[in-house]
């Protein structure tokens, strides 16, 4: 694990969040303490460079630091994200020369909290498209209409990166903006947030009211569909990655405990331990296999990116062109997959005490299930990889993507 991750989360603050993180998910509450604390270190600073008076870290670190973090409180870390997929964002296109973000960066330098508002129910296009209303305004400005869902870090967030389509008469060239609110009274949060797993991250509903975006809030605006804006590039693959990040450290964490308890847990039966038992040693085994492929995967994809937005290409980066967000939503698919694969398997081997609310892996078991929810999902992944491949449906013979 890298130095800024060991120093940032030494192993007993990580202690202190791992023993809060079964309250917060039994009693359904935000672990402030853990925001208070991560706040002191300087974790909202981490994704600033240095000259913007942040830590000046790599996108790569920041991945390293979030897998190490939810090894200890998943819920906390994947709250945690959504503030760095924006300062990531952020990060990526100040590299680029995108000159609007820099005050994402110095709020964030002063440890303003930011919030991702960008999903919407039934919205499969997610930041290439919105339904909720932008209603330009004589000052260059918006007001912003439409429900936002699963809003992380929705009762503590002091600014809201969100996108609205711009209401226009005509629709013939429709166009986003995406821009940066705070609370106010136009703002409204439900407290709807029950869910199966990750309850501490508090991913409430938001509606917002004809929000006010002013003018110099405003970081971009791009056409309705896929396009190459360095911002919407930095939130996918920051998004993307970073959530493959959070939950394969949870795999990772679950992996630790099977071994524990294999070494602890015997076989009556056998009259053995179970860490010499051929079954349990090949399912612990097939859990760190798909994990392990996973952090390969991440941090090969994370430095690219990195070197992408430095504009210069280091020994072993690749830039993946036109392939780019492919790679960002294939990389988050398998790694999600694989680590609910890893937590399945380490249930399996470790018996049914493990079902008892009681135990960490039960909690890491509902906790790994959110996974799939978030975007890109399983259908979108495919169905992008086959059009790479195959081409748009029902145009088989035209001319078709260059595979590699």
């Amino acid at each position: 694990m890298s130095t800024i991750a060991q120093d940032l989360l030494p192993d007993s603050l990580l202690e202190t969040f791992h023993a809060r993180a079964a309250v917060h998910d039994r009693d359904n509450t935000f672990p402030e303490q853990d925001l208070a604390e991560l706040r002191e270190r300087g974790y909202l600073r981490l994704l600033v460079p240095t000259e913007l008076g942040g830590m000046g870290a790599s996108l790569l670190e920041a991945s390293r630091v979030q897998r190490r973090l939810a090894q200890a409180a998943p819920a906390t870390a994947l709250a945690m994200n959504m503030h760095l997929v924006v300062t990531g964002a952020a990060l990526h296109a100040h590299r680029l020369g995108h000159n609007a973000v820099r005050t994402v960066l110095e709020e964030a330098a002063a440890d303003r909290l930011f919030a991702f508002g960008i999903s919407e129910a039934g919205n499969d296009a997610m930041l290439f498209d919105s339904s909720t209303r932008a209603e330009g305004q004589a000052d260059g400005g918006y007001l912003i209409t439409g429900t936002k869902i699963f809003t992380s870090l929705a009762p503590v967030w002091d600014r809201l990166v969100v996108h609205g389509r711009v209401a226009a008469p005509t629709q013939v060239d429709p166009r986003l903006v995406f821009g940066v609110l705070e609370r106010t009274a136009e703002v409204e949060v439900l407290d709807d947030w029950d869910t199966h797993g990750m309850r501490a991250s508090q991913s409430r509903t938001t509606r917002l009211h004809a929000a006010p975006l002013r003018p110099e809030q405003v970081l971009t605006h791009t056409p309705v569909g896929p396009n190459p804006d360095a911002f919407v590039m930095g939130i996918f693959g920051a998004f993307e990655l970073l959530i493959a990040s959070v939950y394969t450290g949870l795999g990772e964490r679950a992996i630790t405990l099977g071994a524990d308890l294999a070494g602890v847990r015997r076989s009556v039966t056998k009259g053995i331990v179970h860490a010499d038992d051929p079954d349990i040693r090949w399912r612990l085994a097939d859990a760190a296999i798909a994990v392990d492929g996973s952090i390969l995967q991440i941090e090969k994809l994370m430095a690219d990116l990195d070197a992408l937005g430095e504009g210069r290409q280091h020994p072993g980066t690749t830039d993946h062109g036109a392939r780019w967000f492919l790679h960002f939503s294939g990389v988050k698919a398998r790694a999600t997959e694989a680590a609910i694969g890893a937590v399945d398997q380490v249930l399996r081997a470790s018996g049914g005490s493990q079902f008892f609310r009681r135990s960490e892996l039960e909690r890491l078991s509902r906790d790994v299930r959110a996974a799939m929810y978030h975007p890109s999902d399983e259908e979108s992944v495919h169905a992008s990889y086959a059009k790479a491949l195959l081409g748009p449906i029902g145009e088989s013979g035209a001319p078709r993507p260059a595979w590699r």
